[in-house]
């Protein structure tokens, strides 16, 4: 039988044991952090010896994350992203302006709550058929089944297009790739200067172009190719200064931590006392790996579009 005395101080142990999830009060301002936060699905929000350096910065931490200490947190999974129709036009391939090299994304027209797969075109055919690389899943090629009919998504400059399309060869040699049939009838979301999705981002900012630390939190609300829209507690900067931002990209198929530079482009102040602030940004410096994961991001949640009448590029 376990000794009274020895169960006792256990149980007493695990009573006053640290927990993950973090309370306003535990998080100091104006001081070191002694642990890192992680958001509830470990996501970095604050490196351990990070400084929140007013009040209105930790209230917007806990108004718009779930703060945890990251030393003591398991990751969970994220929620899955609300879908949003879109409108419908009669379009042809050439009004797609689609090119060689374009990313697309594809997926099982059965399964319409299933992620995109990316893939790339890689040739067209005189009577509109198109020539693409295989789709990955899991960094597999997706099996694909001949006069299966499977939906694409292209985001192009200016729209997003959906259509379907079948089937009709999948080759082997001298490489792997799929010809797919001329595609159906092809449905465009309302054009606009930008398409960006919804999103729900801890996104870390330091002042300046340079520097080896960063100097605060933000929350990407929505994200493009090429941009986001960033909400923070205090206005980082004027249009056209500079900024360092460093996030973590989610997807069916990849992870991908970026840190890279950001020119603000418009700044929406907030209209009362504690409001935050919102700074349009454009990642001028992405590089190729980086170009990929943000389209990818943006076709994992191509049926949550926004629509900008003077967004970002």
């Amino acid at each position: 039988m376990e000794n009274p005395t020895e169960a006792q101080a256990q149980a007493e142990a695990q009573a006053t044991a640290p927990t993950p999830s973090l309370t306003l009060e535990a998080v100091p301002v104006g001081t070191p952090l002694a642990w890192p936060i992680a958001d509830s699905d470990g996501t970095l929000l604050f490196a351990g010896g990070s400084i929140l350096a007013t009040t209105d910065e930790r209230n917007f931490l806990f108004d718009n994350f779930h703060p945890h200490r990251g030393d003591l947190l398991e990751k969970a999974p994220q929620p899955e992203p609300q879908a949003e129709q879109p409108t419908t036009g009669n379009l042809t391939l050439k009004d797609m302006h689609l090119t060689i090299g374009a990313l697309i994304g594809v997926r099982s027209q059965l399964g319409s709550g299933a992620p995109m797969h990316p893939c790339r075109i890689i040739g067209f055919a005189p009577n509109h058929a198109l020539f693409v690389t295989p789709p990955l899943q899991d960094g597999r090629i997706l099996p694909l089944r001949l006069g299966e009919n499977i939906e694409i998504v292209a985001i192009a400059s200016h729209a997003v297009f959906r259509f379907v399309c079948t089937v009709e060869a999948v080759c082997r040699a001298p490489f792997d790739y799929v010809v797919l049939s001329k595609p159906g009838v092809i449905r465009r979301l309302r054009e606009r200067k930008s398409i960006r999705v919804h999103a729900h981002l801890a996104v870390r900012f330091g002042i300046g172009e340079t520097g080896d630390s960063y100097d605060g939190l933000g929350l990407a609300k929505s994200i493009s190719a090429l941009g986001m829209s960033l909400a923070a507690s205090w206005t980082l900067g004027a249009v056209g200064e500079r900024l360092r931002v460093a996030f973590c990209l989610k997807s069916a198929e990849m992870q991908t931590e970026i840190e890279t530079t950001a020119i603000i482009r418009n700044v929406q102040k907030g209209s009362l006392p504690g409001e935050p602030s919102t700074h349009g940004l454009e990642l001028d410096q992405l590089d190729a790996a980086q170009q990929m994961a943000m389209k990818v991001f943006v076709f994992d949640r191509q049926d949550d579009v926004q629509y900008w009448s003077n967004g970002l590029k």
